[in-house]
């Protein structure tokens, strides 16, 4: 909204606005509110924008008290601001609150100067008068958002860090605090170093320095010291935090204590040694009784005792894996050890990695000891140039393995089958819903497992 010459009024000399009507065309198309009063309250002044700001047309202000504008709890605050403009004093972007017309609140910020006649006395004062609103609102939703964080942050059973691109850390939870009974000063830059454990500080910082320089996801596990000087175990975590540019603005940290869980695995580890132990024990006790219970029938003895030893090799196995995963790799090295032994590259071994489950490794381990046990028997390997190569793929969704042997003696179909077939061919079969099938070629045995992957693999 622009002002405009008075009727009467003359441009000067140069063209321009006379300074009266210049000054009143300034006041009037500027968009803060500009008001000027006397020191008793009555206003002398209202400027357009004041109208917008308040409500309150220039004919309803002019010559009534500014005391209509300022909330009752606000008073103190007006009169503190009298006394300081009597003064001589000016208050610059005063952030208050006013009332517009219709009995709204208006966050406003107030920049208040004095006002003197030509002896210099103080007669008035000027007041230019912002809407603050948005700011405001603004500084209430980052307050609000400062309160959740450090809600979350102080809150969470994890110690939390945010460190500077170079990785110096610059704030940690209250976690951390309380956990470590260290101060801000304390653990400033790189002051964490204090608490950690003198046996891994050096490895911890060197791999932290060079996850730093790469930018790359740490993690990392090591005892931290706490306020009662004992040191717990924790597993902890570094990500750096990118913005929308994709420079590096921040890495964020947590350290969870895995102390207990620590204990833990070691108890269970313990216990499934001990156990391990005492089955092993059980089975030596079993070959024993099966050496006293059939002699003279050595050929029956051997084979239940090279059973009862693939039964130990996959305990052995399964206690190192803690009774989870095992590679099925590992597994036939394991397995086929005591024949590699024997006969060095004639038995070949190839396929891709794959973690097997415990039940899976158990099923598979006796199969392939038992074909073994045939193969240095009766099969390939009897024969100085027999071979067997054994190999698995994934393929499709499937899982296959094969076992096939060459250069031994003509093979021909067994009279009779007894417990060998069943734990190579239907318990395989059963176990996995596949199919497990014997081929006695000529050239070799052959033997085939096909099964879905989900039947064998870890899951």
């Amino acid at each position: 909204m622009t002002a405009s010459l008075h009727d009467g009024e003359r441009w000067d000399a140069d063209g321009g606005l006379p300074a009266d009507s210049l000054l009143s065309a300034i006041v009037e198309g500027a968009d803060d509110a500009i008001i000027s009063r006397r020191l008793d309250g009555r206003v002398l002044s209202w400027n357009r924008a004041a109208e917008r700001l308040f409500g309150y047309r220039a004919e309803e202000m002019i010559g009534q008290s500014i005391d209509v504008l300022i909330p009752e709890d606000r008073m103190e605050e007006e009169a503190g601001i009298i006394a300081r403009l009597t003064a001589g004093e000016s208050l610059t972007s005063l952030q208050t609150i006013r009332l517009a017309k219709d009995g709204r609140p208006l966050h406003v910020s107030l920049t208040t100067s004095p006002v003197r006649d030509a002896s210099g006395t103080i007669v008035g004062a000027s007041k230019i008068i912002r809407d603050s609103g948005s700011w405001h609102a603004a500084q209430d939703a980052l307050a609000r958002s400062e309160r959740r964080f450090h809600m979350l942050a102080d809150n969470i059973a994890q110690l939390a860090w945010i460190a500077e691109p170079d990785g110096a850390i610059h704030w940690y939870n209250r976690r951390w605090y309380e956990y470590t009974g260290t101060s801000e000063e304390d653990m400033a830059s790189w002051g964490w170093i204090a608490v950690h454990h003198p046996d891994h500080v050096e490895r911890v910082t060197r791999d932290f320095r060079a996850s730093i320089a790469a930018g790359t996801y740490w993690e990392d596990t090591f005892p931290l010291r706490g306020a009662d000087g004992e040191y717990r175990w924790f597993l902890s975590r570094a990500k750096p935090v990118y913005d929308a540019k994709g420079r590096l603005m921040s890495w964020f940290g947590t350290n969870t204590d895995i102390t207990n869980q620590r204990d833990q695995a070691a108890a269970i580890e313990k216990l499934l040694t001990e156990v391990n132990h005492r089955v092993k024990n059980t089975l030596a006790t079993i070959q024993v009784l099966a050496r006293r219970s059939a002699p003279g029938n050595d050929d029956f003895v051997k084979r239940f005792v090279r059973r009862i030893e693939a039964l130990t090799i996959n305990q052995d196995l399964l206690i190192d894996r803690r009774w989870g995963e095992v590679p099925v790799g590992e597994l036939v090295d394991a397995q086929l050890g005591f024949v590699r032994g024997r006969v060095g590259d004639r038995l070949r071994c190839d396929g891709p990695d794959l973690l097997l489950s415990a039940r899976s490794a158990e099923t598979l381990g006796l199969a392939l000891h038992e074909l073994a046990t045939n193969a240095l028997k009766h099969g390939a390997l009897t024969d100085e140039a027999g071979e067997v190569r054994v190999a698995w793929e994934v393929k499709d969704g499937n899982f296959t393995m094969r076992w096939n042997e060459a250069g031994g003696p003509p093979v021909t179909t067994p009279d009779f089958k007894g417990f060998g077939s069943a734990v190579i061919r239907d318990v395989p079969a059963a176990t996995f819903g596949g199919e497990a099938v014997l081929d006695y070629t000529p050239e070799g045995l052959c033997w085939r497992l096909t099964c879905p992957l989900d039947a064998v693999a870890a899951h």
